[in-house]
């Protein structure tokens, strides 16, 4: 019979294989019940949602000395007491080849991040950057609608208090993303998507002039949906088969536009062309397979895919972070790439910032910064008391500190909510 060992997520190991959880499959974003730890990426997505696993012994190629209570595969058995002897002599070694950022950007100097501030300190000057960012983003598609090209000097300066942000602490952009104040979902979603494409190429540790690249074009890729109708565009039906081709004509206008404004950034350009793209060759319009799509389109892709399915649409309801996070990972090596997928839930976690949460203990609260190391612990701000009527007062919780009730029961995360749950207008709320 196989032993399952119980292994905190501070131990865990490459080589270990995961057979279980100390929580449901289906409450995390591993859809494949059972893998192997692959890096140091792996171990940094499990330690951020579970406190514990169960390491099958028998299959593992690297264990770790250790006198734990092991359960059976049947998880019920009697537990009894076994040590296991380590098959690695250098653990400080191990994981020092290639990261999966490197192998996506062999020919980059990556550079590693640090958070400069928190989301208190940088909220003033994230509101500055985003709403300077969101005023020059409608004057510049008001001249394109206009029939005037891009003024791209200007686009430029106007990413990079954003990119600033995002650099120091992307907390505070990222709540600014998920507020959705703003009521043209293409100009809300070209923000947004600029906004989750900085956040991406921080945790990839891509330098600025990438990171200024993504802002650009994550700003932009959509622009040539300003040239559809708008009984296509926002149409609440399913389109014809006329109607889809012209709808994915925009990807070719878009990359016009962008010319026309004089824009020559690769990056970029692909970004606008390859956005549609799937890995799995099923996308538009060149039905383009993995590597076959360029990188930075890669990127596009699952940027604009989360923004679109965590926000209101005419013909769909918006999913919350957690369950979109767990939608992206089923898609993954499917429609997109898994290291960009896995290295995108490292970049914003579980529960974002601007995320509807539910505790244990009844309240509801909304999450102000995720945390880097516990991913399911974020800093939250509770909105409803276990009645779910308001509190008069605001109260902020850090759940890597705050583990229990007053009562001394659990204080964790049920789930996450929609964002207009318990008729709360995310709008409204201001930290």
């Amino acid at each position: 019979m196989n032993k399952l060992l119980k292994v905190d997520t501070g131990n865990l190991q490459t080589g270990m294989y995961i057979s279980a959880l100390d929580r449901p499959w289906l409450e995390t974003p591993f859809l494949i019940q059972g893998f192997y730890v692959k890096d140091k990426n792996d171990i940094g997505i499990i330690s951020g949602i579970c406190d514990h696993v169960y390491v099958d012994t028998a299959i593992s190629t690297r264990t770790i000395t250790s006198k734990m209570s092991t359960v059976s595969s049947a998880m019920g058995f009697d537990s009894v007491t076994t040590e296991i002897t380590i098959t690695d002599s250098d653990t400080d070694n191990q994981d020092k080849g290639t990261s999966k950022p490197v192998r996506l950007f062999p020919d980059k100097k990556l550079v590693r991040y640090g958070d400069a501030t928190n989301w208190k300190s940088e909220g003033s000057a994230a509101e500055q950057a985003i709403a300077g960012l969101y005023s020059s983003l409608t004057e510049q598609l008001s001249r394109t609608l206009k029939g005037s090209p891009l003024e791209l000097p200007r686009i430029k300066q106007a990413v990079e208090p954003m990119i600033d942000s995002v650099i120091r602490s992307p907390d505070a952009c990222i709540w600014l993303a998920r507020m959705k104040q703003r009521d043209n979902y293409i100009y809300e979603h070209s923000l947004g998507t600029a906004i989750w494409a900085v956040a991406l190429g921080r945790q990839l540790g891509l330098p600025r002039k990438d990171l200024r690249s993504l802002a650009i074009g994550g700003l932009l890729f959509d622009i040539g949906k300003l040239q559809l109708d708008s009984d296509i565009l926002n149409a609440e039906r399913r389109l014809s088969s006329k109607e889809s081709r012209l709808m994915k004509k925009h990807v070719e206008a878009g990359v016009k536009l962008l010319k026309e404004g004089g824009m020559t950034n690769p990056d970029v350009l692909d970004m606008a062309s390859y956005h549609h793209e799937r890995h799995n060759g099923t996308g538009y319009p060149q039905g383009l397979v993995g590597d076959e799509i360029p990188v930075f389109g890669r990127i596009a892709a699952i940027v604009d895919c989360y923004d679109a399915i965590t926000s209101d649409r005419i013909y769909a309801s918006a999913l919350s972070p957690s369950v979109a996070i767990k939608q992206l990972y089923d898609w993954k090596d499917v429609y997109f790439q898994a290291e960009i997928i896995e290295e995108f839930i490292q970049a914003i976690g579980i529960y974002p910032a601007g995320t509807l949460i539910e505790l244990t203990s009844g309240e509801v609260a909304i999450v102000v910064a995720a945390s880097r190391s516990r991913r399911l612990r974020p800093e939250i701000m509770l909105l409803l008391d276990k009645d779910k009527k308001p509190l008069s007062d605001m109260k902020f919780i850090d759940l890597k500190e705050v583990t229990e009730t007053e009562k001394g029961t659990p204080l964790d995360i049920i789930n996450s909510l929609e964002s207009n749950a318990y008729g709360i207008d995310l709008s409204a709320i201001s930290l």
